[in-house]
C-alpha cells in the first residue's frame, strides 16, 4: 500500500515539476524528488513504475534516470540476493522498451552496465555479461536493437567514474571485458547481416575499440567490421559511426596498450590508403559541411597518431602533410584548427635535442635533423601563408557579442601559436619575412582611417606573435617594419597592435644597431596611442614598460624626458586614456630605469617621483581626519599602488629605506585612520611589504614603527593582510639578532589573538584568509626564526588551532595549514631546527592520534579529492618523523573505519603503503593506495557518511585562551 502511495506522489510531483505554473511548486517538487532518488524506496517504486503500463513518458524518464542512478552509486543498498531479481527485472525493461523511447532504453542498458560492473563474471552467470548478452540476442532476435546498445555502453562503463564500484572490481571488470572481445566483435559481426543495424553495430565497435586491447593488427586488418567501416567511407552518404570506427582504429594502432605503431602496422597500411582516397572530397562543393568536417577529423587523427612516422619525412608521409595543409586551408575555422595540435608536435619531433639515437654519433644525428627540416620547410612556408590571414578583423567586429568577440581572441591566440611552431622549424627571421612581405601589401591600401586597416593590423599581429623567434639584430626587415609603423592611420585597434608590437620588440630596439634610433619614432607612437583609447592606452603603457625595462641602460641619459612622458600620461597633464592599473606600468617603467642610474642621481630621481605619488595623498591627509575617513578606498588606493611599484622595482635599498622613512608618517595617517578599510589596508600592505623586501637592514627604526603599528591595529580590525606584512618582515629580519626582542613579542601577539578568533571550524569557514595568512606566517617562522617560534608558549596553541581547520574548504587556507603541519613534521630536515626536535615532540606526541585521524579523515572525504597530494605528504611526514608510533597512530585510525565501508584487504594496503614510504620508498608509489582509498571511502554518498561520522575529523574545539 505505501509502495503504491509513493508512486502515485512520484508522479504527482512530476506533473507539478512539468506542468505547474507556479515555480515555488515546481522548485518544491524537485527537491522533493531529489531526495526520493536518494531513499531506499526508489529501488522498488521505480521499478513499478517502468512496469506499468499506464505510465507517461515522463514518469518513464524520470524512473529510468533514477533506477540507472541507483544502480550506479547505491547498489551495496541491496541485500546480495537482490541482484538475480533486479537483473532479470532490467533485462525485461530492456526487451519492454527495445523500439523506444531511446532515452529509456539508454537509462536501462547503463543500469544493466553498470551492474555488470559491480557484480564479479563468476557471480553473474552463464559465463558473465558478454555469454549472456549472446545468449539473450540468439534466443530473442526481435529485441537485438535493445540488446545492441547494451554491448555499445557496455565498454564506456568500465570508465564510468560515477559507478561506485571499488578501483579493484573497475580493474578486475575491465580484464574481464578486454578477455571477451571476441565474443562481443563475434556477436557484432553476426550483426552485420542486419543491413539496418550497420550504424548501431559499428557504434558498438568503436567502443569496444576504445578498451584499447591488443587485438593484432594483421587479425583487424582482415576483419569484416574494420573493412565494412573502411568501405562505408566511400559511400555517397557519409556514415558518421563508420568515420567514428576509422578514428577508434587509427588511435588504436598508436596505444601502448596495443603494442604501437610497429606492431599495428599490418592495419595501418590498410587504413592509410582508404582515408588518403577521401582527399578530393575535402574541396568537393557537394558535400555539406558536417561531412568535410568528418574527413578533415580523420586527417587530423592520422597526424596526430603517426606523427613520429610522419618526421621521418618520406614520399609517403609527405602526402599525408600536404591533406593536412589541405585542411589547414579550408575557409572554416573549427575545421582548420584541427590540423594545429599537429603543426606542434611535429615541431616538437623536428626541433628537439635528443634526437633518435639510431642515428649515431652527434654529426650524424645533426645531419638528420638538418635533413628533416629541410624536408618540412616548404610546408611550414605555406602553413604561416595560410594561417596569417585568419586573424582579421571581421568586417562587423564593432557588433560583435561578448561570447563572438571572445572566441575571436581565442582564434588569435590559437594562430599565435602556430606561427611560433612555423617560427621555430623555419627560424624567426624567416617567418618574419614571409610575415613581412604580407604587411607590405596590406600597408599599400591602407592611407587614412577610414580605408582598409584590418589587414595590415593582421600582418601585424603575426609578426607580433614571432617575436621571440626574431633575431635581437634582425638588420633586413625589422628596421622597414619600424619606419612603417609611423606611417599608419591611428586607427585604434590597428594603434593597440601598432603598440604592443612596439613592446614586443622592446629587446630588438635595444640591441640591433638601428634599433636605439628609432626610439623618438616609437616613443611618438606610443603617446598616441596612451591618448587614442582605453585598449590602445593600456597597449602603450604596457610597451613603454617593456622599453624601459630592456633599454634601461641607454635610457638613464634621458631621465628627464622619461618623466616628462611620465607627467604628461599620469598627471593629468596629457589626455591619458589608460586606467589606474596601466599607469602603473608607467611607474615601473620609470622606476626599472632609476634602478640603473648611480646611488646619488637614483636617490633624487627616486624623491622627485616618490614626490609626484604622495602629494595627491598628503593633500588628502591636510584636510583632517574626517575627510581622510570619508574618502573612497579607490582615491586612496590608486596612488598607494604606485608606492608599491616602486619599492618593488627601484633596486636602492638605502635610498628606498630613506624614502620609507620619509613617507611612514602619511602611511602611519592611513593606518591609523584606515585600518577597518580591508581594500586600503591590502593596498598599504602591499607596499610597505615590498619596501621591506628591497630595503632590507636598510629600514632601521623605521621597521619597528611598522610592526608595533600593525600588532596594534590587528588586535581591533583582525586584517589579514597585517599577518601577511609580519610574514614578510619575518622572512627579511627573522635570523636577526637585533631584532629577536621584537620579532618574539610580534608573533606571539599575533597568534595569540588569531587562536582566540579561530576556535571552531566554523570560525575558519567564516574567515578563512586570516587562516591562510596565519598558517603562512607560522610557517615562515619554522623556516627563518624557529629559535623565537617553537619555544614560545603560543606554539601548541597554534598546533591546536591548526589541528580545528585542517578540514576547512577554503583551498588556500587548508593548504596553508597542512604546508606548516608538514614544516613542523620535517624540522629534523632544517640544520636550524633540529635543536627543538624534543620541544616539537613533548607537543605533536601527545596529539598525533587526534591529528593522524583528522588527516585520514580529509584523505577520505573530509576535503575535496582535489588536495589529496598535500594531505598525503602531510601524512607521509609525521610518518616519517615518528615512524612506528606513527603508523600504530594510522592503523588505529583506519581501523575506526566499519568493514562495510573498507575491507581488510584495503586497510592493509594503504598501510603498507604508508609504511613502505616511510622506509624511504618513492613518494609516488604512496599516492596509488591513497587514491584508491578516498575512492573506496567516497564511492557514494552514505559510505562517505559512515566514514566521516566514524573518524569523527571535527570532534575537536578549544576554549579562548584569556
Amino acid at each position: 500500500m505505501q509502495s503504491m502511495e509513493l508512486q502515485n506522489t512520484v508522479k504527482e510531483a512530476l506533473n507539478a515539476l512539468y506542468h505547474y505554473p507556479d515555480d515555488a511548486v515546481r522548485m518544491q517538487a524537485d527537491r522533493w524528488l531529489q531526495d526520493f532518488q536518494r531513499t531506499i524506496d526508489a529501488w522498488q517504486v521505480a521499478d513499478n513504475l517502468l512496469h506499468d503500463a499506464t505510465s507517461n513518458p515522463e514518469t518513464l524518464i524520470f524512473c529510468s534516470q533514477t533506477l540507472r542512478s541507483k544502480v550506479q552509486r547505491d547498489f551495496e543498498e541491496l541485500p546480495s540476493e537482490a541482484f538475480r531479481q533486479l537483473r532479470d527485472s532490467l533485462n525485461n525493461l530492456l526487451k519492454k522498451f527495445h523500439k523506444g523511447p531511446a532515452i529509456v532504453r539508454t537509462q536501462i542498458s547503463i543500469a544493466v552496465a553498470a551492474l555488470a560492473v559491480h557484480v564479479p563474471a563468476e557471480d553473474w552467470g552463464d559465463g558473465g555479461i558478454v555469454n549472456w548478452l549472446r545468449d539473450g540476442m540468439n534466443a530473442h532476435p526481435e529485441y537485438i536493437p535493445g540488446f545492441l546498445e547494451l554491448l555499445t555502453v557496455l565498454p564506456e562503463e568500465a570508465f564510468n567514474y560515477k559507478i561506485a564500484a571499488r578501483p579493484e572490481r573497475r580493474r578486475q571488470f575491465e580484464k574481464e571485458l578486454t578477455s571477451q572481445m571476441e565474443i562481443a566483435l563475434n556477436i557484432l559481426t553476426a550483426c552485420l547481416s542486419i543491413s539496418e543495424l550497420k550504424e548501431q553495430v559499428l557504434e558498438a565497435f568503436a567502443s569496444w575499440l576504445r578498451l584499447k586491447h591488443g587485438i593484432p593488427g594483421s587479425v583487424l586488418a582482415t576483419h569484416p567490421l574494420v573493412l565494412t567501416a573502411l568501405s562505408s567511407l566511400n559511400c555517397d552518404i557519409l556514415s558518421e559511426a563508420s568515420v567514428n570506427v576509422v578514428s577508434e582504429l587509427i588511435h588504436y594502432t598508436a596505444s601502448g596498450s596495443s603494442g604501437g605503431v610497429s606492431v599495428q602496422m599490418p592495419l595501418i597500411q590498410v587504413i592509410v590508403p582508404q582515408v588518403m582516397s577521401l582527399q578530393a572530397q575535402l574541396r568537393d562543393s557537394s558535400k555539406d559541411d558536417e561531412d568535410v568536417k568528418a574527413i578533415a577529423r580523420l586527417f587530423a587523427d592520422m597526424g596526430d597518431s603517426y606523427v613520429e612516422l610522419i618526421a621521418t619525412g618520406s614520399n609517403e608521409a609527405m602526402m599525408i602533410v600536404n591533406a593536412l595543409l589541405e585542411v589547414a586551408s579550408l575557409p572554416e575555422f573549427d575545421i582548420a584548427s584541427m590540423t594545429f595540435n599537429f603543426w606542434h608536435n611535429l615541431q616538437v619531433i623536428l626541433t628537439k635535442r635528443n634526437f633518435d639515437i639510431s642515428f649515431g654519433d652527434e654529426a650524424s644525428i645533426e645531419a638528420e635533423r638538418n635533413r628533416r627540416l629541410q624536408v618540412f620547410r616548404q610546408s611550414y612556408e605555406s602553413l604561416v601563408s595560410l594561417v596569417s590571414s585568419r586573424v582579421q578583423y571581421p568586417d562587423d567586429y564593432q557588433n560583435l557579442s561578448y561570447e563572438d568577440l571572445k572566441e575571436f581572441k581565442q582564434t588569435r591566440y590559437a594562430v599565435a601559436d602556430v606561427l611560433t611552431d612555423a617560427a621555430s622549424v623555419l627560424g624567426g627571421d624567416t617567418t618574419l619575412q614571409i610575415l613581412y612581405m604580407k604587411l607590405v601589401e596590406a600597408v599599400s591600401s591602407c592611407r587614412n582611417e577610414q580605408s582598409e586597416w584590418r589587414p595590415a593590423e593582421a600582418a601585424l599581429f603575426c609578426i607580433r606573435a614571432i617575436s621571440n623567434y626574431v633575431s635581437v639584430v634582425e638588420a633586413n626587415v625589422m628596421p622597414q617594419v619600424m619606419d612603417l609603423l609611423s606611417k599608419l592611420p591611428h586607427q585604434p585597434q590597428l594603434l593597440q597592435t601598432v603598440c604592443l608590437i612596439v613592446g614586443a620588440y622592446s629587446k630588438w630596439l635595444d640591441a640591433a644597431p638601428s634599433g636605439f634610433s628609432k626610439l623618438p619614432l616609437v616613443i611618438d607612437i606610443l603617446m598616441s596611442g596612451m591618448r587614442t583609447s582605453e585598449d590602445s592606452a593600456a597597449a602603450a603603457a604596457l610597451a613603454f614598460r617593456h622599453i624601459c625595462d630592456d633599454c634601461r641602460k641607454k635610457l638613464c641619459a634621458y631621465c628627464k624626458q622619461l618623466f616628462h612622458i611620465y607627467y604628461t600620461a599620469v598627471n593629468g597633464e596629457g589626455s591619458f586614456k589608460g586606467s589606474a592599473e596601466d599607469s602603473l606600468h608607467l611607474v615601473e617603467a620609470l622606476s626599472m630605469v632609476i634602478t640603473e642610474l648611480p646611488p646619488e642621481p637614483a636617490k633624487d630621481a627616486l624623491e622627485e617621483l616618490c614626490s609626484s605619488v604622495v602629494t595627491p595623498l598628503q593633500e588628502v591627509i591636510n584636510q583632517g581626519p574626517e575627510v581622510l575617513e570619508k574618502k573612497h578606498a579607490r582615491e586612496l588606493t590608486v596612488y598607494i599602488d604606485r608606492f608599491a611599484y616602486i619599492f618593488r622595482y627601484v633596486n636602492h635599498p638605502g635610498a628606498v629605506a630613506d624614502a620609507v622613512h620619509r613617507l611612514w608618517p602619511i602611511f602611519k595617517a592611513i593606518f591609523d585612520l584606515r585600518a577597518w578599510d580591508m581594500r586600503t589596508m591590502e593596498s598599504l600592505c602591499r607596499a610597505c611589504k615590498y619596501a621591506v623586501r628591497t630595503s632590507g637592514r636598510f629600514m632601521g627604526i623605521t621597521i619597528g614603527a611598522m610592526l608595533e603599528e600593525i600588532q596594534g591595529l590587528y588586535q581591533q580590525h583582525h586584517q589579514p593582510c597585517f599577518l601577511y606584512l609580519s610574514s614578510e618582515v619575518i622572512k627579511i629580519f627573522g635570523s636577526d639578532p637585533s631584532c629577536a626582542s621584537y620579532l618574539k613579542n610580534m608573533i606571539e601577539a599575533l597568534f595569540k589573538h588569531t587562536t582566540c578568533l579561530l576556535t571552531s571550524i566554523k570560525e575558519f569557514t567564516r574567515r578563512p584568509d586570516i587562516g591562510d595568512d596565519c598558517f603562512l606566517l607560522a610557517s615562515r617562522c619554522i623556516r627563518y626564526c624557529p629559535q623565537l617560534f617553537i619555544p614560545s608558549s603560543i606554539f601548541p596553541a597554534l598546533v591546536d588551532c591548526a589541528m580545528i581547520g585542517i578540514t576547512v574548504q577554503h583551498r588556500e587556507a587548508s593548504n596553508s595549514i597542512l604546508t606548516f603541519l608538514s614544516d613542523i613534521f620535517d624540522l629534523a630536515k632544517s640544520s636550524k631546527g633540529e635543536q627543538f626536535l624534543s620541544i616539537r615532540d613533548s607537543v605533536i606526541i601527545p596529539r598525533g592520534a587526534t591529528i593522524t585521524r583528522i588527516l585520514v579523515a580529509a584523505l577520505t572525504g573530509a576535503l575535496p579529492s582535489s588536495r589529496l597530494e598535500t594531505v598525503a605528504y602531510a601524512l607521509l611526514a609525521l610518518t616519517r618523523a615518528y615512524g612506528m608510533q606513527a603508523l600504530e597512530w594510522a592503523k588505529e585510525s583506519v581501523s575506526l573505519i566499519p568493514l562495510a565501508a573498507v575491507k581488510e584487504v584495503e586497510r592493509i594496503r594503504f598501510l603498507q603503503a604508508l609504511s613502505d614510504a616511510a622506509s624511504g620508498a618513492d613518494v609516488n608509489v604512496l599516492m596509488i593506495p591513497v587514491e584508491e582509498l578516498s575512492d573506496v571511502c567516497r564511492r557514494n554518498r552514505t559510505v562517505q557518511e559512515i566514514v566521516q561520522g566514524a573518524l569523527k575529523p571535527l570532534e575537536l574545539n578549544l576554549v579562548p585562551v584569556p
